[in-house]
């Protein structure tokens, strides 16, 4: 059974920087078939932002979204993991924050990111007996 972040979580997430037009990031996310993308400035994270993201913080406000860049959707607090992070230490953030997702961060650089479905997909492996994934 994985026990490490590295082991389950996404490698090469999608990225923007902070002044990509909300309506570019909402194309990107329609045409990768992803909910979030990761916001960077200068090489480094500074944020996470989701297609809910994009509704309640800028859809939801009207105007003209043409204007209106991806660094605005951001939310200002921003929990992230480690690759050689124990799995339970992204468990214990995802609950205790009510969190679907968290970046992976290496040297101060977004080099994944976790998700429920991530873990889901090894707690459904390790309560497998052997041959049950054949079933399914």
């Amino acid at each position: 059974m994985a026990q490490r972040v590295r082991e389950v979580m996404t490698t090469a997430p999608v990225m923007v920087s902070m002044g990509t037009p909300v309506s570019q990031v909402a194309v990107l996310m329609r045409d990768e078939g992803i909910d979030a993308v990761l916001v960077t400035e200068g090489g480094r994270l500074r944020g996470l932002v989701t297609d809910r993201d994009l509704t309640v913080r800028i859809l939801a406000e009207g105007g003209n979204v043409s204007d209106r860049n991806v660094g605005e959707a951001c939310g200002s607090e921003l929990a992230c993991v480690a690759p050689d992070d124990g799995i339970d230490r992204a468990v214990h953030l995802m609950g205790a924050r009510a969190l679907r997702r968290l970046p992976v961060i290496e040297n101060g650089r977004a080099v994944g990111i976790v998700t429920l479905g991530n873990l889901a997909a090894v707690e459904c492996v390790a309560d497998s007996a052997p041959g049950d994934l054949e079933r399914r």
